[in-house]
């Protein structure tokens, strides 16, 4: 890891960002930061333990003076997204992040950063060590397996926390103030089928679809971007339609949280129509691409010819009903807040698709700061699948948050805000699926926020975080702390 990252302002912060990158800290592989977690509270002396689900909360007393503030949550999550280039060597598992500067951003070498959350966790780190930083009475709550299903805040208890107001470290726009945010729920189709033999005379075909950006399931999704799995069906409907194409395999995507970037198939065509097939999907693939020539600069769609076809496909009938479905599934922004100004409402992200060997997977993540509206999506791709015979399942449902206009601490950072920059703050409701709706549930009276730096490409390769955008965001944490209201 590059030294210049820890010779960052404020350094506080980003040391405390490099000893967490250095931890491996996929989601749902949180053991080894959970330890890191813990031996970081504990070293300092200050109250540390982990729950039944193995949250992390450490506890630090008031700064002389602040004992009559109200007690506050300092929240965010340990894991991180794992993705990477094709073309990257890394092991997420035991290889912390590399780092390094570029210009005002700090990227990672073909990974994902950590940065969603990691500079939140950090910054709590930095005022949980430090000695000369006014704040009140502080519960630092580290969850786990937000990226994946939220599993931390869901089975975070309640009576555990004390505080009266959370200070949520996770929004990635340091011009925003978050009041509200999107709930979520998985659906995933799933299905079985008889292989059949690959008939004399055919050819094999691998196709590829990436140079995609990929990006935040949630915060990206209004964005035009081109979705891997969604281009994949394209191809192989007009392929199927006029040529008779049969599939192999699919591998498209990977988390739910991240609009994919990249699907690979192999397939078969009779060898009479390989001359046709070729010119015929380089016609598609550049409308395609003319479509996406703004979002998607960097698409390719790739067609190499295999040394030998696969030996089994899908049934033509089979396949027939995937491909329609899979166009019939909505992608993308479902419908736009009537409420609020520019914010996605409900939406759906095709995240993964994984075909082979008799056996189907789609796998979607379903948003909406509408309940009702998240479920009305979530039936609507049910029925598409459903349809083709498949098997559906809802599962991981979480509350949105609903936004508190009237908010105590909301009216405390607005001022603040604007006193440092100048300007007035956006607050806002965003589509991402922030913790703060979860832990209300068991903490319905505690005054929520949150707020971050700038952060752009999360869940993604090219994820990378703003060194000025940063140092704004530590100077307006600390005035906050030192204007939390009196009890």
């Amino acid at each position: 890891m590059s030294q210049e990252i820890r010779n960052l302002e404020p350094k506080v912060l980003w040391n405390k960002f490099a000893d967490l990158n250095a931890v491996p800290r996929p989601s749902k592989k949180e053991e080894r930061v959970i330890e890191f977690m813990k031996n970081f509270g504990k070293n300092l002396g200050l109250e540390t333990f982990e729950d039944d689900i193995r949250n992390v909360i450490i506890r630090k007393p008031a700064t002389p003076g602040m004992e009559n503030r109200k007690a506050i949550v300092m929240q965010g999550h340990l894991d991180m997204v794992h993705q990477k280039n094709s073309d990257t060597v890394f092991d997420f598992d035991t290889q912390g992040i590399d780092m390094y500067v570029d210009g005002d951003w700090v990227r990672a070498k073909g990974t994902t950063l950590g940065a969603d959350n990691g500079l939140g966790v950090a910054a709590i780190m930095a005022v949980l060590e430090s000695k000369d930083i006014a704040h009140p009475a502080i519960e630092a709550l580290f969850t786990i397996d937000e990226e994946t299903g939220m599993t931390g805040a869901l089975n975070l208890k309640g009576g555990i926390l004390q505080g009266q107001i959370l200070l949520n470290l996770d929004t990635e726009e340091d011009d925003e103030i978050d009041i509200g945010c999107a709930g979520g729920i998985d659906v995933t189709a799933t299905a079985e089928y008889d292989e059949e033999e690959t008939p004399e005379g055919s050819v094999g075909y691998s196709i590829t679809v990436k140079g995609l950006k990929g990006g935040h399931s949630g915060m990206d999704i209004h964005k035009g971007l081109g979705n891997a799995n969604k281009i994949m069906n394209r191809v192989l409907f007009d392929g199927f339609d006029n040529f008779g194409l049969q599939i192999s395999e699919i591998e498209g995507g990977s988390l739910r949280n991240a609009i994919p970037r990249e699907s690979v198939a192999k397939v078969i065509i009779a060898s009479v129509f390989d001359e046709a097939f070729v010119y015929d999907m380089q016609q598609v693939v550049n409308d395609i691409k003319t479509e996406l020539k703004t979002t998607e600069p960097n698409l390719e769609v790739v067609f190499e010819k295999l040394d030998v076809a696969p030996k089994k496909v899908m049934p033509s009938i089979a396949q027939y009903y995937f491909v329609r479905a899979m166009y019939t599934a909505h992608n993308g922004v479902y419908r736009m807040s009537a409420d609020f100004a520019d914010l996605v409402e409900t939406s759906n992200n095709i995240a993964k698709v994984v075909l082979g060997e008799g056996k189907l997977s789609v796998q979607c993540l379903t948003r909406s700061s509408v309940e009702t509206a998240k479920f009305d999506l979530a039936n609507a791709l049910t029925s598409a699948f459903e349809l083709m015979g498949c098997e559906v399942e809802l599962s991981g449902s979480y509350p949105g948050w609903t936004p508190n206009a009237e908010s105590e601490i909301l009216d405390v950072l607005v001022p603040i805000y604007e006193k440092q920059t100048g300007e007035k703050p956006r607050v806002v409701a965003c589509h991402a699926g922030l913790e703060c709706g979860i832990l209300g549930t068991n903490y319905p009276e505690m005054d929520m926020i949150s707020f971050g730096p700038t952060i752009q490409g999360p869940h993604s390769p090219d994820e990378r975080a703003s060194i000025s955008s940063s140092q704004k965001f530590w100077k307006f944490l600390l005035e906050i702390l030192k204007n939390i209201p009196v009890k």
